[in-house]
């Protein structure tokens, strides 16, 4: 399992090393790598530090030949061109490394249960240690359940991840109220997938708190396309008599759509109505006009998901979702 550097010192550099340089024996070197329970925290971490320093990597191909552990973890996403999918594959590979795991994903249509299926069928062929499915929808849920006996399986977003998107809803009516806002409308995502059913929850929860009534809603499928095509019926509602003055969308892809449908639609934004999106995507703050929306700590919530996998200590939860107040809102305009 001894590894040569990456450049940070010369030569090879192995177990005997990495002791040396953490203060340890060998034999401690050799659990930390093998995950042995009986290791301390801070003896695992100042191991793991010198293993930093000195450039050694664990050769997991040649330990999984004398262990029936890959060290890999499954990752079925679908829909991974968007955002957060994308996000989330990218945060759940730094978690699982920061665990000395690698991780190999599969492609799914969530709609299409042979798709799921094969993406289920590659990663257990290889041994994967666990698996954690990304952009969950109800139906793979309940399908990696029922063809997953005996390997862990965890879904982004689920549990206290599904709290965090029902809070970052609420966040967003919070915000709108307090500006002075009673009619707030929503665009929903795709109904079959867990993260828009949080968001929706949240949503609602959080008008029945202040006595406020949803007003017509709308959908769409995530993308900004989706937003714009709605954009005509939001702009009618917004004109019609006690119309809506703001709009929440369930993320920020589709509140760029929308946001630029109504302005070609001739409504003053925010003068006449208010947006606030869903993820703070990088382009979010360059909308026009800058898009307030919420940001929740998805670094957070994959050091969850692979903690729950591997079955470690439950990591310290993910961080309360953030609201990022741009040019996107203001108060309603006053009643004629």
């Amino acid at each position: 399992m001894e590894q040569t550097t990456s450049g940070r010192s010369s030569g090879r550099v192995g177990v005997r090393e990495v002791a040396a340089l953490a203060g340890v024996s060998t034999q401690t070197v050799s659990r930390v790598i093998n995950d042995h329970p009986s290791i301390r925290a801070e003896t695992r971490e100042r191991v793991r530090e010198a293993m930093d320093a000195l450039g050694y990597r664990v050769n997991n191909a040649a330990r999984a030949l004398g262990t029936s552990r890959s060290r890999t973890l499954g990752v079925i996403a679908s829909d991974a061109t968007l955002y957060g999918p994308s996000m989330g594959i990218a945060a759940l590979e730094t978690a699982a490394r920061r665990e000395g795991r690698w991780v190999a994903t599969a492609y799914a249509d969530a709609a299409d249960e042979a798709s799921v299926d094969a993406a289920l069928e590659h990663l257990l062929a290889q041994g994967v240690d666990g698996v954690i499915l990304i952009a969950a929808h109800e139906r793979t849920v309940a399908a990696l359940a029922a063809r997953t006996p005996g390997v862990p399986v965890a879904a982004l977003h689920t549990g206290p991840g599904a709290e965090q998107q029902a809070a970052g809803a609420a966040l967003a009516v919070e915000h709108l109220a307090a500006l002075g806002h009673r009619r707030i409308v929503r665009i929903a995502g795709p109904a079959d997938w867990l993260e828009e059913g949080a968001r929706a929850a949240g949503f609602a929860n959080a008008l029945a708190v202040r006595g406020l009534r949803a007003g017509p809603g709308w959908s769409g499928d995530w993308s900004a396309a989706s937003g714009s095509a709605v954009a005509a019926g939001v702009a009618a509602a917004v004109r019609g008599s006690a119309g809506p003055t703001a709009v929440v969308v369930a993320n920020d892809q589709m509140a760029l759509g929308l946001m630029a449908g109504l302005a070609s639609a001739g409504l003053d934004l925010p003068g006449e109505v208010s947006i606030v999106g869903f993820d703070d995507t990088p382009d979010a703050a360059f909308y026009r006009p800058a898009l307030t929306t919420i940001r929740l700590d998805l670094a957070g919530e994959a050091r969850r998901c692979v903690a729950e996998v591997l079955g470690l200590s439950a990591p310290p939860p993910p961080a309360r979702p953030e609201l990022v107040v741009r040019a996107s809102t203001a108060p309603p305009l006053p009643a004629p």
